[in-house]
């Protein structure tokens, strides 16, 4: 037994989420000149906030000057090393990890704080999840040849591989998103897993996204995990809309989220068949075209079902 056990600190970040567009954005901050963006963070004092969630909350509004919306729980991150910290010294922290939603009028909000807060598209730090336009290109041209060589012929690391990237007789699965992020890491193919000493350098010409603090973008990918999982069967969706929306900007939130292309007609009924959403009896010409309806949720069906969301197809 160790006479000095290690001392253990509470820290909690926020994947912060938000819809611009057809962008979906996440918050990050930028504290020091030279160090990578990473997501808002703050130490959890018990002797100030009653609950985690609170002090979050708090932490992110006193950073940013945001106030969050929907809030939830991810995952705890205590990996030793995770602070990068040589030979562990000071206090080990441990990260509780949240996913939040909320709705930003415009993409300067909360920008230019004393944390460098700023909205950056999801995908620049995850490139090989956005398939909206097809299959992304750096899949095969870069991801799949690296992992095949880290795999060599270790049968163990080729399922995973399959798993997490799909194959022809095995289907991209959007949810697995966190996977994908670490084997990534393992096979020393993003910046983090430099950064960390598993390698000199991750040996590809172009990087793979946007690296993160810390294991920020590793949180992130939770998140998008998550996300991805939950607006199938929760309306977590409308968490990022504006009150009264089109289908069409409605089909696009989702589209974002998910990293797909849907077929409109096919999302329409989708949509009608979980009855989602009603018309306002309004309409709105911001298109550029016809006139096209506006609709809003229709709240009544979280009474009405236990899993009201949209159950996306395969891809």
């Amino acid at each position: 037994m160790r006479d000095n056990p290690t001392a253990v600190e509470i820290g909690l970040n926020a994947a912060i989420v938000s819809m611009t567009d057809t962008v979906p954005r996440l918050l990050v901050t930028h504290e020091a000149a030279g160090e990578p963006e990473g997501l808002p963070y703050g130490p959890f004092d018990p002797t100030l906030h009653r609950t985690m969630e609170m002090s979050l909350r708090d932490t992110v509004e006193r950073q940013t000057g945001l106030s969050l919306g929907y809030i939830e729980q991810l995952y705890t991150f205590g990996d030793r090393g995770r602070q990068r910290i040589p030979g562990e010294k000071g206090p080990h922290l441990v990260s509780v990890g949240y996913l939040a939603l909320t709705r930003i009028d415009r993409l300067s909000t909360c920008e230019g704080t004393t944390t460098g807060a700023r909205w950056r598209d999801w995908y620049e730090f995850l490139p090989w999840e956005d398939w909206r336009h097809g299959r992304p290109a750096v899949i095969d041209a870069v991801i799949l040849p690296a992992l095949k060589r880290w795999a060599g012929d270790m049968a163990g690391r080729h399922s995973r591989l399959r798993l997490a990237f799909g194959g022809e007789d095995f289907p991209f699965d959007d949810e697995r998103a966190l996977e994908r992020y670490e084997l990534l890491y393992e096979a020393a193919l993003v910046e983090e897993a430099v950064y960390d000493g598993r390698s000199p350098s991750t040996d590809l010409s172009v990087p793979l996204g946007i690296a993160m603090r810390f294991d920020h973008r590793r949180i992130a990918a939770t998140a998008l995990s998550r996300l991805r999982a939950k607006i199938k069967y929760r309306p977590v969706i409308f968490e990022l809309m504006p009150p009264n929306f089109t289908l069409t900007a409605l089909q696009s939130a989702v589209e974002a989220i998910s990293g797909r292309h849907l077929h409109k007609q096919n999302f329409r009924r989708l949509v009608e068949g979980a009855e989602l959403v009603e018309p306002t009896g309004g309409a709105t010409a911001a298109t550029g075209g016809r006139p096209a309806a506006l609709f809003r949720f229709r709240r009544q069906i979280v009474d009405e079902r236990p899993a009201p969301g949209l159950k996306l197809g395969g891809r």
